[in-house]
């Protein structure tokens, strides 16, 4: 049967239309997935016929809430159990300006990056394009989001024909409208598939997770590195740049001894001087299988002026949900 939920709006018209249905009902049905709906039932303005003729004919994402958590910053986590019992992280972040939701892109993570819980049990499998919508429709819901961020579990690159189809289908004037000059999309960085994103011409904001300003450091936090080393990655980071116009940030997580001196603060002045682009300082989050520990305010403190100093763009992201591991992975391994 179909998925429809994972459809664009011209394939889900051409399955409707296969279906002896009028045009006006293509439209009626992406309101309804772009609203989160569960059931074909919950689809009230289609008539029962249609409806059954839906049932026996197609499928579409689905979900339940395991567990949800709320900090007292705000910060919402859910624990989503998709129809065939896999695990998701769900989490919505509220700012100055507006409320954003940072989505899974897979049920677990193949990358193997040392400080990340989400691979700790590997991958499972890529969540459909529907799923991905699902998890900001129901957010939305509940949330009112504006912004959207993939940076949940899951590397997105490594899922990319869903991805792109849910990136269409979150910015579709039929369904949730959200424009993707407030989407930010990230990777471990998957070279072949920045440039292939680099085509498709969206005005997402790309997200490189870094971690390190030289191949040493970066071999040991994640082995991507040894595939597609620094230069290699920031030479891509340049293409994209130069075809889509949009500045790209770079995630670096601090971790304590690891990756915090003034020496590789000052590498990676170097490494990205001179870009249009932006660093987002990172504490990491403690997870007790890795045994990584954040870095201490003083030598966080020192390395984000040291970036400052250099001319870079850097700021130091606010901790949020601290109080319910609100990091990727914690919470799906706990319950796994």
């Amino acid at each position: 049967m179909t998925d429809i939920s994972s459809l664009t709006y011209e394939q889900l018209g051409e399955f409707i239309n296969s279906l002896g249905e009028p045009k006006f009902r293509v439209k009626q049905v992406f309101e309804w997935i772009s609203r989160g709906v569960l059931s074909f039932d919950e689809m009230t303005n289609l008539s029962k016929t249609f409806r059954q003729k839906l049932a026996e004919q197609a499928t579409m994402a689905t979900l339940s809430v395991k567990k949800k958590l709320v900090d007292t910053d705000g910060t919402v986590k859910y624990l989503f159990e998709l129809s065939d019992g896999n695990l998701i992280e769900t989490v919505v972040m509220s700012y100055k300006h507006g409320k954003s939701v940072c989505i899974s892109s897979q049920a677990g993570c193949r990358m193997g990056c040392k400080f990340c819980a989400s691979t700790l049990l590997g991958k499972n499998r890529d969540l459909t394009a529907g799923e991905m919508l699902l998890q900001v429709a129901y957010a939305n819901k509940e949330n009112h989001v504006s912004n959207v961020v993939v940076m949940g579990v899951g590397e997105p690159l490594d899922n990319y024909d869903n991805l792109i189809i849910f990136l269409k289908n979150l910015k579709d004037e039929n369904g949730l409208n959200i424009s993707h000059r407030h989407v930010s999309v990230s990777t471990c960085g998957i070279v072949p598939k920045i440039d292939e994103l680099a085509d498709e011409d969206l005005q997402i904001t790309l997200s490189i997770s870094l971690h390190a300003p030289d191949d040493e450091t970066r071999d040991i936090l994640m082995p991507v590195n040894k595939t597609y080393n620094i230069k290699t990655l920031i030479s891509a980071c340049d293409r994209y740049f130069k075809k889509t116009g949009r500045r790209i940030s770079y995630e670096y997580t601090l971790i304590k001894g690891v990756n915090d001196t003034v020496i590789h603060a000052e590498k990676l002045s170097v490494l990205l001087g001179g870009k249009n682009c932006h660093i987002n300082l990172i504490p990491v989050n403690y997870v007790k299988e890795r045994g990584l520990l954040p870095s201490d305010k003083s030598a966080a403190d020192r390395f984000l002026k040291t970036l400052i100093k250099n001319g870079l763009n850097a700021t130091m992201r606010r901790t949020l949900g601290g109080e319910i591991n609100a990091s990727c992975g914690q919470l799906r391994n706990s319950e796994s």
